[in-house]
């Protein structure tokens, strides 16, 4: 059940505890891709998730709107880029769980689009969990579907997941010039240490990796992986017992 399409009658009749609640971001994706390229994908995979357990189990899930800028600092130099500081993004992720959980929505699984939310995603779980009414969980997205070499930024995954959910959104005559100022990993890295904090130091066009490899077939084939993931993970957390070890 997609809570912003839903009336709250609709809501009330629901029968389950799970939820999804997908956390995006909004930030340069090189000049081919849309700034909410994070936000795009992470609503398409938590809405096929929810569907697909829906079908089998024959059980809702509640879809949370999507929370739609996260921890993006590192892209600050290029245009439209929005971000907050870790501290805010995790009291609202938390805030936003405990009014699921107070209507009985309590075990939520939250679908992450973008790497830099990452950390503090893992770190709110932990707190909503020891101290609140509710089991939370984060999931990456493109950490279950795909090869983390391969990721890049506005890259490849990126651009072939958007080439199968919005293909209207790429702007294919732009795929030449993000990859030509294209960077081929992320950061300066001299004795396992990255020396660059902003993506600004080592791409030009803001991309890294070449979105000219991302086909909507492999798209297609990132979502079906990343569907398939998180079904498995909400029936993980919907037979899990969360009472162990005990709240002190």
């Amino acid at each position: 059940m997609q809570l912003t399409e839903a009336t709250w009658t609709d809501a009330d009749a629901v029968e389950t505890d799970l939820a999804v609640l997908p956390v995006g971001s909004t930030e340069q994706h090189g000049p081919h891709a849309p700034l909410g390229t994070d936000r795009l994908t992470a609503r398409a995979v938590a809405a096929a998730g929810a569907e697909r357990y829906e079908d089998v189990h024959d059980s809702e899930v509640v879809v949370a709107p999507t929370i739609p800028v996260g921890i993006a600092e590192e892209h600050r130099q290029f245009a439209g880029t929005l971000w907050v500081a870790p501290d805010t993004l995790r009291e609202y992720v938390r805030e936003v769980v405990a009014s699921l959980a107070s209507h009985g929505w309590d075990r939520v699984v939250l679908v992450n689009g973008h790497g830099g939310n990452v950390d503090a995603l893992r770190e709110v779980c932990g707190t909503i969990t020891r101290h609140d009414a509710a089991y939370a969980v984060p999931f990456t997205w493109f950490e279950a579907a795909a090869s983390l070499s391969e990721m890049g930024h506005g890259g490849p995954i990126e651009t072939a997941l958007l080439r199968a959910i919005h293909p209207d959104l790429v702007r294919e005559d732009r795929i030449e010039a993000a990859r030509a100022g294209a960077s081929e990993t992320w950061g300066e890295w001299v004795s396992g240490t990255n020396l660059a904090f902003d993506a600004a130091e080592f791409t030009d066009s803001g991309a890294v990796g070449d979105p000219s490899d991302g086909s909507a077939e492999r798209g297609e084939e990132l979502l079906e992986a990343a569907t398939a993931a998180l079904v498995a993970l909400l029936d993980a957390i919907e037979d899990r017992d969360v009472s162990r070890p005990k709240r002190k």
